[in-house]
């Protein structure tokens, strides 16, 4: 039964999720407000189109998209402003969650335009619930950058990170992101990819780095993959458990096979201490 709350409002912007693999999973609400408001803005307008029609649903079609969204955004906010309503959509899933979207919002948000979500899919949290690990406490990462460096730092700075990680990545770099991650966090780390999520060829694997990798050299990556990666495991050794001399405590790892910026790393986290504090010390002593 329609409520006011229902009704579509002129002047409002409404992000729509969209079915992200299987059809049927489209709301009944964001049929009717794909049916009702004035214009569509979409990722990619023939995808829309063609979900639209398989609805018998026919709108006008603005496209929004990475390299047009500063144009294009101005030129929606003054639809909207004028009193018009626009669903904005993305090829799949929840818009503005690494998908066209977050601009447009904080346009709207400052220009005063009101904006609404109409919920549904979204593929992070179906992979996260179809994963067997932890879904107490997560963190989005989306995808990771190209850029080797900076793709190397981000996972490094993730290493200590205790609650279960989401990723995407596209079938190309798939190797190259499990190969890195094994390398950040270890072999062992455990890790659910899903892919083709509500498609017939739905596949979800539970296992760990090490298995992963050694699997995507055997067989070629197919489809958009969800990566959901453990978090590290909460350490709380005592004082017993290493060296009261800071130098020796770094020393003990250096000793063990680890770079002296890991090892110096390492000690801060068991001594409760930033890292720059732990190397002032161990230059001071050093200088001694």
């Amino acid at each position: 039964m329609d409520t006011e709350k229902n009704k579509i409002l002129g002047g409002t912007l409404y992000l729509v999720a969209t079915p992200i693999g299987n059809l049927a999973d489209i709301t009944q609400r964001a049929l009717k407000v794909l049916a009702e408001v004035d214009f569509v803005a979409a990722e990619d307008t023939r995808n829309t189109g063609l979900l639209l029609s398989r609805f018998n649903i026919s709108k006008p079609l603005v496209s929004y998209f990475e390299h047009n969204k500063r144009e294009r955004g101005e030129y929606i906010v003054s639809r909207l402003l004028q009193g018009e309503s626009c669903a904005l959509v993305t090829d799949a899933g929840m818009p503005a969650i690494s998908d066209p979207g977050e601009d447009l919002v904080a346009l709207c948000a400052l220009r005063g335009v009101p904006v609404t979500a109409v919920p549904g899919c979204c593929a992070a949290v179906t992979a996260l619930v179809l994963s067997g690990l932890s879904t107490g406490r997560f963190v989005f990462e989306g995808f990771l950058t190209t850029s080797k460096s900076d793709r190397h730092h981000r996972l490094e700075e993730l290493s200590d990170e205790s609650r279960t990680m989401i990723f995407y990545e596209a079938p190309h770099k798939l190797r190259k992101t499990l190969a890195d991650m094994e390398h950040a966090f270890g072999g062992q780390r455990r890790i659910t990819l899903c892919r083709e999520l509500t498609k017939l060829n739905e596949e979800v694997i539970r296992t760990t780095l090490q298995e992963a990798v050694q699997m995507y050299t055997e067989k070629d990556p197919r489809g958009e993959y969800v990566l959901i990666l453990e978090g590290a495991p909460a350490a709380s050794p005592s004082k017993a458990d290493y060296p009261a001399d800071p130098v020796e405590h770094v020393q003990m790892y250096v000793n063990m096979g680890m770079r002296s910026m890991d090892a110096i790393k390492a000690a801060a986290k068991e001594r409760g201490v930033a890292k720059a504090e732990l190397y002032k010390a161990i230059v001071a002593a050093k200088q001694e």
